[in-house]
């Protein structure tokens, strides 16, 4: 069988562009420790890359203590807890001599993410990788997002490619299972939160 020559490069964006994740998972960490509960890795990785749908920390949290609580507060909070943390990241290691590689291939990219376009657009933007990046395809560009291949199905339709000449970058097993369903050859890049 050659070597597969993908003719397009889709990025997952949380873990793959930016080391986001782990300060995410610290968020969910501390307030689970908060509230007399460990939240192991193995445990919280079932929601990385998808809706909480397939698994949630909010229904998991609450059945460990048998409350409801004011997620709309509690997530504000998080979401600024994790703003601050993130402040001064830089793209993963390698990411930026890699877009240069492909663009100087003519191959042209696109980040599939099922963050929302607030955060994945801000960060690109912050980075100046905006355009490095032929397609953003986030949350809401589609009926569902990973594990369905449904954001991976619409990058495609947009690029004008069969899914099948798509490479995928991923770092999730939710987004693995979503870039496999879309019929696209796949690369997983664990980093320190998805490798467990």
């Amino acid at each position: 069988m050659p070597p597969f020559s993908p003719r397009a490069v889709l990025f997952d964006f949380d873990g793959i562009i930016v080391d986001t994740e782990w300060a995410i998972y610290e968020s969910w960490h501390q307030l689970f420790e908060d509230h007399g509960h460990p939240l192991p890795l193995e445990t919280y990785n079932q929601c990385i890359g998808s809706d909480f749908e397939t698994w949630s920390p909010k229904i998991h949290l609450e059945d460990l203590t048998g409350n409801s609580f004011d997620w709309h507060d509690i997530d504000e909070t998080r979401n600024v807890w994790i703003r601050k943390e993130l402040e001064g990241s830089g793209p993963m290691p390698g990411l930026p001599d890699s877009l240069r590689a492909l663009q100087q291939r003519n191959i042209p990219c696109g980040v599939v993410s099922s963050s929302s376009h607030d955060w994945v657009d801000g960060w690109l933007g912050k980075l100046g990788l905006a355009a490095s990046f032929e397609t953003t395809v986030c949350r809401g560009d589609a009926p569902r997002i990973k594990p369905a291949p449904d954001l991976y199905l619409e990058a495609a339709r947009q690029l004008d490619l069969p899914p099948a000449d798509c490479l995928v970058i991923e770092d999730s097993v939710n987004g693995t299972r979503a870039a496999l369903a879309a019929g696209m050859q796949t690369l997983a890049i664990p980093n320190r939160v998805t490798a467990c």
